[in-house]
This record gives C-alpha cells, sequence and structure tokens, in this order.
C-alpha cells in the first residue's frame, strides 16, 4: 500500500522532480567547471533544500496575495518580497555555517557574515524568488485558459440544450396538431361547420368548437424561451375535457381542481396539455371509483400542479415509454426555474400514478409578466 501511495505520489509531482533534478545537476557541473571547485554532498543538500524552500514558499504566498481581497496588494507582496530575503539570508548563513562545521571545517573560513557575503546569498535568493514568480503567473495563465475554456464549453452545451428544448417544444407542439393546414382555410371551414351543426347536432357543434380552440392555440407557436398565462393553459384542459366527454357519452371520470386565482400567472407552454394528454393516454379515465384528477394550486408563494391517475392495465407498456416524456418535461422546468421547481412522477402498489409539479414563486410579482428564462 505504501509503494502504491509513493507511486501516486510521485506520479502526481513527477515534472517537479525531474525539473529539479536536471537543473541541480546542470548548475552543479557549470559552476563547479566554471569556479574550478565542487563542495561536500551535505553542503549540496543543504543549500538547494534552502533554494527549493523560498522557492516553493514565494510561490505559496504570493498565489495567496493575488487570490485574497486586501488592497495594496503590490505593496503587500513587495513588503513580504522583503521579509523572504532576510530569513533566506539569516537560514542559508546559519546552515551553511552548521554544514561547513559538520562536512567542512577548512570551509568554515570562508563562511564569513561579511557585505558580500550577504550580497551573493542575497543575488541568490532574488534568482530562486523570480524564477517562483514566472512558476506562479505561468500556473495561472494556465488556470485562466482552462477557466476559459471551461466557459466557452458551457456555452457550447447550454446553446445545445436550448436548441434541445427548442425541439421538444416543436416535437410537443406537432403532437398536439398533427397536420398543418392553413390556419385561415382551416377555421374558417370550422366555423362554417359549427355554424351549420349547431341547431340540427349541438352535441356536434360543441366539439367542433372546443377542437377550434384547441387548434388555434396550438398555432400559437410561442418561443422556447417563452411563457404563456397559466390561465390560457387550463382552457386548453377543458376544452380537452369536453372533447373527450364528447367523445365518450359522458362516461369519463375526470376532475379540474383550480384553487385561487391565476390571473397573470405564467407557466412554460404545453407542459400541462402533455400531462393531461398522457393522463388521456395512458390512465384509466372511466374508472368508477377513483377519478383522473388535476389540481392547481397557487397561494401566491408557490405553484403546485398535480395529477392522479389509475393506469389502464392493457397499457401498461406503454406507461414506461412516456417516462422520456416526463423527461423532457423536466428539461423544460428546469431551464426556466433552475433550482425554484421540483418534478416527481411515480407509480404507487394501489396501480395509481402521480405527478407534482412544485415551483417556489421568489416573490409575489415572479412569474408575472415573464418572458424570458427564469
Amino acid at each position: 500500500m505504501n509503494i502504491l501511495k509513493l507511486k501516486n505520489w510521485y506520479k502526481e509531482y513527477e515534472i517537479h522532480i525531474l525539473s529539479w533534478l536536471f537543473f541541480i545537476l546542470f548548475e552543479v557541473v557549470v559552476t563547479g567547471i566554471v569556479y574550478q571547485v565542487f563542495y561536500s554532498v551535505g553542503n549540496y543538500i543543504i543549500h538547494y533544500i534552502i533554494n527549493i524552500s523560498i522557492f516553493y514558499f514565494h510561490a505559496y504566498g504570493v498565489s495567496k496575495i493575488l487570490i485574497s481581497n486586501v488592497r495594496y496588494k503590490p505593496w503587500l507582496i513587495f513588503f513580504f518580497l522583503i521579509l523572504e530575503i532576510a530569513l533566506y539570508l539569516g537560514l542559508a548563513f546559519g546552515l551553511e555555517l552548521l554544514a561547513a562545521h559538520t562536512y567542512d571545517p577548512e570551509l568554515q573560513k570562508a563562511i564569513q557574515p561579511s557585505f558580500k557575503y550577504f550580497l551573493r546569498s542575497a543575488y541568490r535568493a532574488i534568482y530562486f524568488i523570480g524564477f517562483s514568480t514566472g512558476y506562479v503567473f505561468l500556473l495561472n495563465s494556465i488556470r485562466e485558459r482552462k477557466r476559459v475554456q471551461q466557459l466557452e464549453k458551457q456555452n457550447l452545451i447550454n446553446t445545445i440544450e436550448k436548441q434541445a428544448l427548442e425541439n421538444d417544444l416543436v416535437q410537443s407542439q406537432n403532437n398536439f396538431l398533427r397536420s398543418q393546414i392553413n390556419p385561415h382555410f382551416l377555421f374558417n371551414t370550422l366555423n362554417f361547420i359549427y355554424n351549420d351543426a349547431r341547431k340540427k347536432a349541438p352535441l356536434a357543434a360543441d366539439a367542433i368548437m372546443n377542437l377550434s380552440e384547441m387548434m388555434r392555440y396550438a398555432l400559437k407557436r410561442p418561443e422556447a424561451s417563452e411563457l404563456v398565462p397559466l390561465s390560457e393553459e387550463v382552457e386548453q384542459i377543458e376544452h380537452l375535457i369536453n372533447l373527450h366527454k364528447l367523445r365518450t357519452a359522458n362516461t369519463i371520470n375526470f376532475n379540474l381542481e383550480v384553487k385561487d386565482d391565476l390571473f397573470g400567472l405564467r407557466f412554460p407552454p404545453l407542459i400541462l396539455l402533455t400531462l393531461v394528454e398522457n393522463m388521456f393516454k395512458h390512465g384509466n379515465i372511466a374508472h368508477s371509483s377513483q377519478p383522473c384528477v388535476v389540481q392547481i394550486n397557487y397561494d401566491r408563494k408557490s405553484l403546485v400542479i398535480s395529477t392522479l391517475n389509475m393506469i389502464n392495465d392493457v397499457k401498461k407498456k406503454e406507461v414506461e415509454s412516456h417516462h422520456v416524456g416526463m423527461e423532457n418535461i423536466d428539461k423544460r422546468l428546469n431551464n426556466f426555474y433552475k433550482d425554484r421547481y421540483s418534478f416527481k412522477f411515480y407509480k404507487d402498489d394501489t396501480n395509481r400514478y402521480f405527478t407534482e409539479i412544485r415551483i417556489d414563486i421568489e416573490n409575489p410579482m415572479a412569474g408575472l409578466n415573464q418572458h424570458s428564462n427564469a
């Protein structure tokens, strides 16, 4: 286990270790050849421990100052630099004196507290501090480049998600209205049929009127980033319920319950209609004891939309497939409300299917006159 940790540690700091080994070897060889002098191994070890320490100490300190919120950063860095040099001079003199006394007593004579000695040590400190400063700015440059790349990547992801949401909306609209006929011709024809059937077949006339209103609403084609009045969505649900009642001779057991006034409240388009259409498609809408229920509760602080229906045993396999539609609803809600919403959907042990959308309204005016993403 220790060997594994050592390998992981080496892998993490490999570039640092190899860089220092190469630098030390190069400097020792070059200075030894130029000055015709080589010191003891112990002297070199102590010498480079001090230099490497000042390198990382300066890098750490400057990095902390740069990311801090303190004022007068240049002056703070200047005083930090003076402190580093002073510490370096004291530490270098003490350790070199100790090394000379331990490994090379003759060298002790050359180590005297003179101006020339401290000037040479100060130069050595500034030399490694300069390398350290370049190292800090190189790291900051790499981090900044990664941050910019991450932002560009996130912008690309946001653009793709927005396009996907727009495609989902188009798909919802296409599912809601399969054929795209000329609207003026379509509604003029429906209006003619309605007026002709109103006296002869009032039920058929009502069906035509409900269908006409739903198709007119679907053809509005709002943008994917727009919110629409929730009251208009509720009206379309009422039309949809009326159509099914007319189609089944009023044998469906379906309740729509709206609590409080929805005036001015806006909501993503076709989400509510999709939930209700799923109830008609996958649910047992004619169950005698368990009605299908759509509840809308709005108390100025939160909006809760919940649905409940028995699952149609004949269509149990289809129930799994419409989870994709639920996931698309979740994506669109997230696009508008971020962390201010929750969306749940599940089946219980009694074969009932539940959905619940809960949205926290930030203030009494939130959601009013809103046309862009929350």
